[in-house]
């Protein structure tokens, strides 16, 4: 599960078959970075874009955001293909499963990523952000969200959820104005994060910050993101609250003092943390002095 004081403001998804878009990812401030092989991208590239996000991964220092890749469903015959293709080195932070809409599915990931981290020895937990897209997801969200202690949020994806429902976009968002609440309500529940699904409009900035409003006062913790202006405006939405300023200011004093006597990891209220918790706190930190300045 999720520590408390991690930025969480935007999930930016980025095609995992265009390598300009790869390389200019680096550069971006999003909280993660989700390189996508599925929707995104066609049958005939998923293999190449496999290569060109093993790479990126192997190429992970050159990121500054968290880094993420959504693999393809589990009902789709690749996802294992997906996990052994980018599963090959410490670059990878977590996977988001699109789709999910029993618990058992992410049962099975997880046990598929614990055999390819020892395989490979990698020395930490690839966390699971899985995606809530139909009818079943989420009345199993709870049970989707308390599966495994790898899942750190769920993702609500709208449009999906739509098209399960038979219904068509509204911007009054009543369709799916259940499925919206319930999402965090039930991510909560379980002691994770959630995440509100996209804005289409990419052109249309101040409908988007009225979405991501009101998807933060439901309980979302930030949202999905389809485009690099985008970020900027999601991240004056989504302030870290008091609670996990906090606690990142706990974290960075326990960890500064750690480290002036040679450790690299510390207790902390019961919970290890480290030097990845260290920049998370950080970042957090100064996320939230921005949104005091610009609040």
């Amino acid at each position: 599960m999720a520590l408390a004081g991690r930025l969480l403001r935007t999930l930016l998804f980025v095609p995992g078959n265009n390598p300009r878009f790869i390389e200019k990812a680096k550069t971006l401030r999003a909280d993660i970075i989700c390189l996508d092989l599925e929707d995104s991208v066609p049958i005939d590239e998923k293999g190449r874009a496999r290569e060109l996000v093993r790479d990126a991964l192997k190429a992970r220092s050159n990121y500054t955001s968290e880094l993420y890749v959504r693999v393809n469903s589990p009902e789709s015959m690749s996802i294992e293909d997906d996990l052994k293709g980018i599963v090959v080195a410490d670059g990878l932070d977590g996977i988001v499963i699109p789709k999910v809409n029993e618990p058992e599915e992410v049962v099975r990931v997880a046990s598929m990523l614990d055999d390819l981290e020892r395989k490979h020895g990698i020395g930490k937990s690839i966390e699971i952000m899985p995606s809530i897209e139909s009818a079943r997801g989420v009345v199993n969200a709870y049970h989707i969200a308390s599966s495994s202690e790898r899942v750190s949020a769920l993702v609500f994806g709208v449009f999906d959820f739509m098209h399960d429902m038979g219904l068509e976009y509204s911007a009054d968002a009543i369709g799916y104005s259940y499925a919206r609440a319930k999402v965090p309500v039930d991510a909560r529940a379980a002691g994770v994060h959630a995440i509100d699904g996209i804005w289409q409009a990419i052109e249309d900035i101040d409908g988007l910050v009225r979405d991501a409003t009101v998807g933060m006062r439901l309980g979302y913790k930030g949202k999905s993101i389809i485009h690099p202006n985008q970020i900027e405006p999601v991240h004056r939405v989504f302030v870290p609250s008091k609670e996990e300023v906090e606690w990142a200011r706990k974290v960075v004093a326990a960890l500064e003092d750690a480290m002036r006597q040679g450790k690299g990891a510390v207790r902390l209220e019961g919970k290890m943390v480290d030097a990845v918790h260290y920049k998370r706190a950080k970042a957090l930190l100064d996320a939230a002095a921005v949104g005091m300045i610009t609040g």
